[in-house]
């Protein structure tokens, strides 16, 4: 699988507008990648994923709690104001979140307080191939964890979703 068009091909514009969206709303993370410089290898996603993943992991505990920050809760405020990023759209659609019942509604409202207030930041997972209840069930069980452990786990869970995003660019 290859990347088209290859990233070392674009100039840093287009690079941007491309790959600018694989951390939500957080394109400093790509334009770090075309800064270090870009060659053929990159239009592999699994070494563009990388990458990117060294980028974020080398930012410090400030920047990447930014990062976190600027993803949207799952079915929220965004959500429902039909106001999430086209990723993040298709992302909580495929997971089947814009057809919450009213108490699965409820319920990840309460689980979004609840984990905001304990982690500031929004619960992160990559919804991709996961159903409400799996997702509802990791929310469950993840609001009960420490704020390292769950910082921890959501980074993990923004570099899944780079990863898929990245996947997603990628052709036979």
């Amino acid at each position: 699988m290859k990347i088209k068009p290859a990233p070392h091909t674009l100039n840093r514009a287009e690079f941007i507008a491309t790959f600018g969206g694989i951390y939500e709303h957080s394109p400093w993370v790509a334009e770090t990648l075309y800064d270090q410089g870009l060659d053929p290898g990159d239009a592999n996603p699994i070494i563009i994923t990388k990458r990117m993943c060294a980028i974020v992991d080398s930012a410090g505990t400030a920047q990447q709690t930014l990062l976190l920050c600027a993803h949207p809760e799952l079915a929220g405020k965004l959500a429902v104001a039909k106001s999430l990023t086209a990723e993040s759209a298709a992302e909580q659609a495929s997971a089947q979140l814009d057809q919450c019942s009213t108490e699965e509604f409820a319920e990840f409202q309460a689980l979004n307080k609840r984990y905001q207030e304990m982690f500031s930041h929004p619960f992160i997972i990559a919804v991709r191939n996961l159903d409400r209840k799996k997702i509802l069930s990791a929310f469950r069980n993840r609001v009960k964890n420490s704020p390292d452990v769950e910082f921890s786990i959501a980074l993990a869970e923004v570099h899944k979703i780079a990863q898929l995003r990245l996947d997603q660019l990628a052709i036979q």
